[in-house]
């Protein structure tokens, strides 16, 4: 029987949401493994990851998977009670459904994909240990208007609303269609990964209710971004359906607007080591609620 060990500390090493952005050097390995533990990774993929904080995967799942994983997407997406559900983001002005929180939950489909150990086994050889699922979704992009994610650092909002303590999650998109370099695909800054950007500004109460249509709290300034961008560059990820990108919690990140005919979608997963589980926020006056940031912290098996 797997033994989940809380972390004994709560001391905050990342400071942030305070009176002025402050960044701190990474306290954290990138790559947990231990030198030549075997898993799918090879050496040299987790070297690159370790440099860049991703890893791109030309074909994770297969054509007949990937419609399979479709076909529930689509049918989450047009049941009634899913969109009632509060689980369910709708787009503020297409009122379109925008994502769908904890999909290892809702669907047993998805359910299955979580415990796949093309996925699974991945996020144990990065993380080190055994892992849970901090938070699943499916996000949809449907053309002409759908809109994009603005620039963040995943861990900066886990840490100060959800209490992530250190910097030991992962999260994959495996896509579900067609990432083109113009339907608003993933952008990450690679090797934004090795610094912690503690933005300004104070956490507002519920601030997920707003944060999960329009990020606010928790948004690097324009200058930061410039700085991060002129030092690391941005790599903008394209790929078939069934591809996915692995990437570090603290990269810099974020995608734009989809103003195509091309719709993009797809599941995404982000797994946080049982040695790693979460403790009170450390800069939200609140928890946010479980289905963004669980409190169940059972290995996956």
């Amino acid at each position: 029987m797997t033994t989940v060990t809380k972390p004994p500390e709560t001391t905050d090493l990342y400071p942030t949401r305070g009176t002025a952005e402050v960044t701190t050097p990474r306290q954290d390995p990138v790559v947990w493994a231990k030198p030549g533990a075997p898993g799918p990774v090879q050496p040299s993929e987790l070297r690159d990851f370790d440099r860049d904080g991703f890893l791109a995967v030309d074909q994770l799942i297969t054509p007949q998977e990937v419609d399979r994983y479709r076909a529930e997407l689509d049918r989450l997406v047009a049941d009634p009670a899913v969109r009632a559900d509060e689980r369910a983001i709708i787009e503020p002005k297409s009122k379109d459904v925008r994502s769908v929180f904890e999909v290892h939950r809702i669907s047993d489909v998805f359910a299955e994909l979580v415990r796949d150990p093309r996925v699974v086994e991945r996020a144990r050889q990065i993380l080190g240990s055994d892992v849970y699922v901090h938070q699943s979704r499916i996000n949809v992009k449907p053309g002409f208007g759908a809109s994009g994610f603005y620039w963040h650092s995943d861990f900066e909002t886990w840490h100060a609303e959800d209490g992530l303590p250190r910097m030991r999650a992962v999260s994959v998109s495996i896509a579900l269609t067609e990432n083109h370099d113009t339907n608003g695909g993933l952008m990450i800054m690679p090797g934004s990964h090795r610094t912690f950007l503690g933005c300004a500004g104070v956490t507002p109460k519920d601030n997920y209710k707003r944060s999960l249509q329009m990020q606010d709290a928790g948004t690097p300034s324009d200058a930061a971004l410039t700085e991060m961008a002129g030092q690391h560059g941005i790599k903008l990820f394209t790929g078939k359906p069934g591809s996915a990108t692995w990437f570090d919690c603290n990269c810099m990140h974020g995608s734009g607007d989809n103003i195509t005919p091309f719709p993009r979608s797809n599941v995404f997963i982000v797994f946080n080591s049982v040695e790693n589980t979460a403790v009170e926020p450390f800069a939200a006056p609140a928890r946010r609620p479980e289905f963004i940031g669980a409190r169940d912290f059972t290995p996956v098996s």
